[in-house]
């Protein structure tokens, strides 16, 4: 069973990708103020815009409604990662330099990806401190986009050194400090290695899943550990000439065979957040089979995409010309996509890691 879009929206994408597919098409006017800055009190009090990704018709209700649209034998995929505490205040050894590091993904032991600020003053060499000497690091060198590959040194276990230096990562659209650093963190997080929340997961709690599995909907949990290249913007105004970061993905047996029984028997596969998208789609063949394993994917999702998993998504509403709403669009099209933000700015939805949700099927 495909994704199913409608032949308006698979003509607009064959029409996009012979453009070219021009980043302007994908922006729309966002108010400063709909930028979510704080999480409410209840994860699942956020209100959620339904799309029918056929027709383009929509409806607005509470995200813990979103039980009424789910169905016996369908499949919720959700990404289990969990965001470590990435962000290391410090300073360059002798100078006494301010600098900020934020963890990416490991690359090797205690070597380290890293985004840099400043970036001028960490040249390869470069000594930081953190943390009065409890955590030390060099510069190595630097690679792809400017980032850093650093090596850290410390006594004791790196993550528990970390937890006591670090601060969560957040988006640099939220200027308010978080007071509880559960909350930049799903309920069913579980493998730490995240620079960023997958943050459609964020409106779930425990009670709300309990209701959809009892409910007779099934749940697969997949691993992708988010970094920021999902984030980065697109500078390049031919959409098709941007290029994705790679990030780590794993899809166990056990969800693998969840995901395929559910496609066999005619359930449609959910996905919530675009990263649980961007893994099973990683993992897929044409068949739309999901294969147990993982490795590194850079898969980019934009309009012309044919979907060989996914049959609706919970996603969160994103930045203008950002590739999060290009891979919305490559499910919805573009056109319905922009009408629902359009909605969306209309009625005051809150935008972004802490704001509202859609769903699309």
């Amino acid at each position: 069973m495909g994704a199913g879009i409608s032949e308006k929206a698979q003509t607009e994408q064959t029409e996009s990708t012979q453009d070219g597919l021009r980043k302007k098409d994908f922006y729309f006017e966002l108010p400063q103020e709909l930028i979510a800055q704080d999480p409410l009190e209840e994860r699942s009090s956020s209100r959620l815009l339904v799309l029918d990704k056929h027709t383009g018709a929509m409806s607005h209700c509470v995200f813990r409604d979103v039980i009424s649209y789910l169905r016996p034998g369908d499949c919720l995929v959700l990404n289990n990662t969990k965001v470590i505490p990435a962000r290391l205040l410090g300073e360059r050894e002798g100078t006494g330099g301010r600098v900020e590091v934020l963890l990416l993904k490991r690359s090797a032991g205690d070597i380290w990806e890293t985004l840099v600020k400043p970036g001028k003053k960490c040249r390869p060499g470069t000594r930081l401190v953190f943390g009065n000497g409890l955590l030390k690091a060099q510069v190595l060198e630097t690679v792809e986009e400017g980032n850093r590959l650093i090596k850290f040194e410390y006594d004791g276990i790196f993550e528990e050194v970390l937890d006591t230096l670090g601060e969560m990562p957040l988006p640099p659209y939220i200027t308010h400090k978080l007071r509880d650093r559960n909350r930049y963190q799903t309920v069913y997080a579980k493998y730490e290695g995240s620079a960023a929340a997958p943050t459609a997961g964020l409106h779930f709690t425990k009670e709300l899943l309990k209701e959809i599995e009892a409910k007779g909907v099934r749940t697969a949990y997949v691993t992708l550990h988010v970094g920021l290249g999902t984030f980065r913007p697109v500078k390049e105004e031919n959409v098709l000439e941007h290029h994705m970061h790679s990030e780590y993905f794993q899809i166990s047996e056990e969800a693998a065979g969840v995901i395929n029984s559910t496609k066999a028997q005619g359930g449609r596969i959910i996905c919530v957040g675009t990263t649980s998208c961007r893994t099973v789609e990683s993992a897929s063949d044409d068949s739309g089979c999901v294969r147990p394993g993982s490795g590194d994917t850079d898969i980019f999702i934009y309009p012309g995409y044919r979907f060989n998993v996914l049959d609706g998504l919970i996603t969160n509403f994103h930045l203008p010309e950002s590739t999060l709403v290009m891979l919305v669009s490559a499910l919805a099209g573009r056109e319905n996509v922009l009408k629902a933000y359009e909605e969306a700015v209309r009625e005051q939805y809150r935008f972004f890691s802490f704001g509202d949700a859609m769903l699309i099927l």
